[in-house]
């Protein structure tokens, strides 16, 4: 990459981790917090609270993605960064859970993911683009596994409000880095590999082999939210451990996690084994998460199942844009992540809110119950799924040329030796194709599209 592309790309991964945060962070200690607070009165609130942004995030990121393409990137992230801050300093303030509730849901209303993509494709050229994503992925995974430890320290050093007006802060030093940092795009437009198209929205939605991965995040998800509306209660009352000491089960937990799973990403991508291994990881989700219910009481036993979940949900995570990718139709990949993501958000909210209801009015144990069920139904699915194309997505620039030209060209590459699909969009000047893992004829595919034809 160039270095603009190079600045862009680590600005904008900056932006994504230091937005991300501050809503991680604040997971592992917030059910513990919010128990005491007035007009809780059980863990159906709680769990309200902990999941209410994702409903936010859910109805707000293809609508916000969208206007980004009209009005421009920077207008609306910098919109996207004010309610996330001012929704921190709303829950910083509060004594109740009510305005803990509506303090997480404007959190959510700063629903930015899709603009910053969209800016990232303005600002990186097709050939390098997935490095950019790629970069993108691994500050939010970090992110995440520095949340879960460091949470729980700092509700020790400065509490949850502290956390809360943390995050807020941070929120005014990502604007800070989009303005001064991150550079501006001479034009945005429309990009269908990272951005929502409308008219695909239909098509994404009914195409069978996408809905299993979208039902996937959805169960993924929701069981992760409901996971700690109940296990930081677990680990106080039968670990006896402290909030602030909670580190020390996150940290060997995540590591340890994070480094098993790199084989199986190796074997899954290089040995063209992704379903045995995506099924081995939804079947380990399920086993986790049944396992959690019957261990519940038994200290070891929740640290034992929390690891097993942990490489799951670790594994599952890493695999799935890998699926949509390989899957999603070469015009369609924005549209099917833009899709896939508010399923995401949708199964944080459910999960935050019904796991906080079936533990008040059920039992701790009937959260993993049901969220064993959504694994199970999701193993179904994933068995009879069928095997993903063992293809990687390339994007290559073409020159403007009119749509009949474009048709013309996108066959002449489909016939490539080691293409397996090919779409010229003429509109963004790209050439989509998705090529064999296993080799292609790529001085042929250059060819034709530096000939146009």
């Amino acid at each position: 990459m160039s270095p603009h592309e190079t600045r862009a790309t680590l600005a904008l991964a900056l932006v994504f981790a230091l937005r991300m945060f501050g809503m991680f962070s604040i997971l592992p200690v917030l059910a513990l917090y919010a128990k005491d607070l007035p007009g809780a009165a059980g863990p159906t609130l709680i769990g309200v609270a902990l999941g209410i942004d994702g409903l936010a995030q859910a109805l707000l990121q293809i609508p916000m993605g969208l206007l980004s393409d009209r009005i421009g990137r920077k207008p609306v992230i910098y919109a996207g960064l004010v309610l996330f801050a001012l929704g921190s300093f709303v829950a910083a303030s509060a004594d109740s859970i009510a305005l803990i509730i509506v303090g997480r849901l404007i959190q959510g209303t700063g629903a930015i993911s899709s603009a910053v993509i969209a800016l990232i494709a303005d600002l990186t050229r097709e050939e390098h683009r997935s490095k950019s994503m790629a970069v993108i992925g691994m500050s939010i995974g970090l992110t995440f596994g520095a949340s879960m430890v460091l949470g729980p320290a700092l509700k020790h050093w400065i509490g949850v409000s502290g956390i809360f007006a943390l995050t807020g802060g941070l929120a005014l030093v990502a604007m800070a880095v989009v303005r001064f940092v991150v550079p501006t795009p001479s034009i945005s437009r429309q990009h269908a590999d990272a951005g929502t198209v409308p008219g695909q929205i239909g098509a994404v939605l009914r195409n069978t082999e996408l809905q299993r991965l979208n039902f996937g995040i959805f169960s993924l998800h929701a069981s992760m939210r409901g996971l700690f509306v109940v296990v930081p209660f677990l680990l106080v009352s039968v670990g006896g451990l402290s909030v602030d000491r909670h580190w020390m089960v996150y940290l060997p937990i995540l590591v340890v996690s994070f480094v098993v799973i790199v084989p199986a990403i190796i074997v899954a991508e290089k040995y063209g084994k992704m379903k045995q291994v995506f099924c081995g990881a939804v079947a380990l989700l399920f086993l986790s998460l049944l396992l959690m219910a019957v261990f519940a009481n038994a200290y070891v036993g929740v640290l034992t199942t929390l690891f097993l979940y942990f490489v799951a949900f670790n594994l599952l995570e890493a695999t799935l844009p890998s699926l949509i990718s390989k899957i999603a139709p070469a015009g369609s990949k924005g549209t099917a992540i833009g899709v896939y993501n508010s399923f995401q958000f949708f199964g944080l909210f459910l999960g935050g809110a019904l796991g906080g209801f079936l533990s008040q009015h059920v039992g701790s144990e009937s959260v993993f119950v049901f969220s064993a069920g959504l694994a199970v139904a999701w193993l179904l699915l994933a068995i009879s799924m069928r095997a993903p194309p063992a293809v990687r997505t390339l994007l290559f620039h073409v020159e403007p040329m009119d749509g009949a030209a474009a048709q013309r060209l996108s066959a002449a590459l489909a016939r490539v030796d080691g293409v397996t699909e090919a779409v010229v969009i003429p509109d963004e000047g790209v050439a989509c194709l998705k090529v064999k893992i296993g080799g292609w004829d790529e001085p042929a595919a250059r060819t034709l599209m530096k000939l146009g034809s």
